[in-house]
């Protein structure tokens, strides 16, 4: 006759514990990644990528998990004619690199140029916006900073609207 082995099983551990190590390791997870992570991100290694909302350069994105910080979305936006259009809730800076253009939000026109910071408003139900370029053939740049955190704490959804015009992948 075979001998059976009786294994006992293991007592769960109390959801006390078992949260408290969860958060002891993302604190740790974080300090770790702040330490060894990628402090300089050169544009140079970094290609555009075209997307449904347009041709992006995405220099931080909360997929990106080699970098020193994890809190932010940072990306060129090279608006050749013009982007898709999106709504979200807003509470974003756009900083004008190069060019001119403007954008609509709920259907009213803002002119830009360089140098100038575009704030998208927050909005309950969100704010529906796209971007042009002025003068398109000549360069049109912009630098979006989203603090993913706080955009977490606003609820914030992502809705595409229309499509970029370059955009084949649909």
């Amino acid at each position: 006759m075979a001998e059976r082995e009786l294994q006992r099983a293991r007592e769960p551990e109390s959801k006390e514990a078992y949260f408290y190590e969860g958060l002891m390791r993302v604190w740790k997870e974080a300090r770790e990644r702040g330490l060894t992570g990628r402090v300089v991100i050169k544009a140079k290694d970094i290609p555009f990528e075209q997307n449904r909302q347009g041709l992006a350069k995405n220099f931080l994105h909360p997929l990106m998990t080699d970098t020193a910080d994890s809190a932010w979305n940072f990306f060129i936006h090279d608006i050749r004619n013009h982007s898709g259009m999106h709504r979200h809730q807003g509470g974003l800076a756009i900083y004008v690199i190069e060019g001119k253009g403007w954008t609509t939000v709920d259907g009213v026109k803002y002119d830009w140029e360089e140098g100038d910071l575009l704030l998208l408003p927050i909005k309950k139900g969100g704010c529906e916006h796209q971007h042009f370029n002025a003068e398109p053939g000549k360069p049109c740049k912009w630098l979006a900073m989203i603090y993913l955190h706080f955009i977490d704490r606003l609820g914030s959804e992502l809705t595409q609207t229309k499509v970029s015009p370059d955009y084949t992948h649909v």
